[in-house]
């Protein structure tokens, strides 16, 4: 590989330097032989969560650990074409970006050891003018790494966080039948029920490098599958591969896996509520050691307070879709109607739970776990830098009680319009990545206000006279 002087050296660069680690290298070839692979994904993540990337042979991965591979920057929208018939994230003729992998995400996909995988970062091509080499501003992944270490640089904290993904399974042997003044929530009879999905899923999982905690049936359909929590970067790696094993199973058992937020009227929502603690070194700087009872240092509070301020203003990323914020209208199915807190409440927008634990519970199952934890860095900064008071914590139902915080947005417009007006918000996700989510996004809503949909038709089609 070719190693540029110190003076004109690009994050590109630096990552084919880390890339050039020998030992690092050796070790990846010998696992690839190890289990046979003979084709890698190199995949990155969309604003939207998606993943995608390239497959090559096996036999390129020299190459490739220079090189990386080439694609073109409009699929980081999902190659979307807005209402007018524009391409968002450039047009037709943006430049190609380049997607080089991380040496230490490699992993041999377990449901079929000849196929391995890499986490890649972004650049600009190196035939840019100017800005050849540079992060890719629009790389969701690349950005919440650089954001997480300049916040640790800064103020010697790392952010960790496990994540409790909820999701809907459908299909033959899953229908479930109970009395509508009973919940089949916490059931063995129905997780035994869902024993090949979580089987195999687990399975999975620990394969690729996850601690799996625990699970839980929690309606119709509805299943958690909890991992160890971990470094904020990881937890999103994690998240991001758990959704591609919950796709991998339900095509290998023929059945139908939802991260749709709210699956039915009347059903619980699907959440991914994100657990929060604050670490240095080897402390969680949220609690006191020795204490019991439940509490929050004054670091702590100061980090509720700034997660408190910009709750608002993070909506549109906690809540991504039309469909997010019909999870938020049902009063009483756990999910939060308020911006507030309190001590093991889980009627609150963020719940102090054991340990020094901050339990948020805005982020629904389609949630990008780089956008989320991005803002959550960001929003804690703010909060440590300028003291943010919480205020007293909740208490009692937060259900139809008040909150001295700006109002919780309840529809995919409200949140694109706290989303502008909230530049911590906005500066965590880059300038170029927020215009783009939010272009993204505003069509979004603009395409669901246009839609006639089977309410209206129930409603009004033969209303009149």
């Amino acid at each position: 590989m070719t190693i540029t002087s110190p003076s004109t050296t690009t994050a590109l660069d630096r990552h084919r330097e880390r890339n050039a680690d020998q030992d690092a290298v050796d070790a990846v070839q010998k696992r690839i032989a190890d289990a046979g692979v003979e084709y890698v994904y190199y995949q990155s993540v969309t604003v939207n969560g998606r993943v995608i990337g390239k497959v090559v042979p096996a036999v390129h991965l020299l190459r490739n650990l220079e090189k990386g591979v080439q694609m073109h920057r409009t699929v980081l929208a999902d190659f979307q074409v807005d209402r007018a018939g524009n391409l968002l994230g450039g047009g037709t003729q943006a430049a190609e970006f380049t997607a080089v992998p991380d040496l230490d995400t490699f992993a041999v996909l377990p449901w079929d050891t000849g196929v391995g995988r890499f986490f890649c970062r972004l650049y600009e091509p190196e035939h840019r003018a100017e800005i050849g080499g540079r992060p890719l501003a629009t790389d969701v992944r690349g950005n919440l790494i650089r954001l997480h270490a300049e916040f640790t640089a800064r103020t010697g904290l790392e952010l960790r966080s496990g994540c409790e993904p909820e999701m809907t399974w459908t299909g033959p042997g899953l229908e479930v039948r109970h009395r509508p003044d009973d919940s089949p929530a916490y059931r063995v009879d129905l997780l035994e029920r869902s024993r090949p999905i979580y089987q195999k899923v687990m399975t999975y999982a620990r394969a690729l490098g996850f601690d799996m905690i625990e699970g839980d049936y929690e309606d119709p359909g509805q299943i958690e599958l909890n991992w160890m929590y971990d470094h904020a970067d990881l937890t999103a790696d994690r998240l991001v591969t758990y959704r591609q094993i919950c796709r991998q199973v339900a095509r290998e058992l023929g059945v139908t896996a939802s991260f749709m937020p709210k699956p039915a009227t009347g059903a619980m929502g699907n959440g991914c509520h994100h657990n929060l603690s604050l670490w240095r070194g080897g402390e969680n700087v949220l609690a006191e050691p020795g204490r019991r009872d439940l509490h929050l240092t004054e670091t702590g509070r100061h980090a509720l307070g700034g997660i408190l301020s910009h709750a608002a203003g993070a909506m549109a990323v906690m809540g991504p879709t039309v469909n997010s914020y019909k999870r938020y209208w049902d009063s009483g199915q756990f999910a939060p109607s308020r911006i507030n807190w309190g001590m093991d409440n889980k009627t609150c927008t963020v719940r102090l739970s054991a340990n020094g634990r901050l339990e948020f519970k805005l982020p629904d199952a389609m949630v990008n776990p780089y956008l989320s934890h991005a803002v959550l860095i960001a929003a804690i900064s703010d909060g440590l830098d300028n003291r943010i008071d919480p205020g007293p914590p909740q208490q009692g139902s937060s259900y139809g009680a008040g909150s001295r915080f700006t109002a919780l947005p309840l529809t995919l417009g409200e949140a694109l319009t706290a989303f502008a007006g909230d530049t911590v918000v906005q500066r965590a996700l880059s300038e170029e990545t927020a215009d783009l989510y939010h272009a993204y996004k505003s069509d979004e809503w603009a395409r669901f206000c246009g839609a006639v949909t089977d309410w209206e038709h129930m409603m009004y089609s033969e209303d009149t006279p």
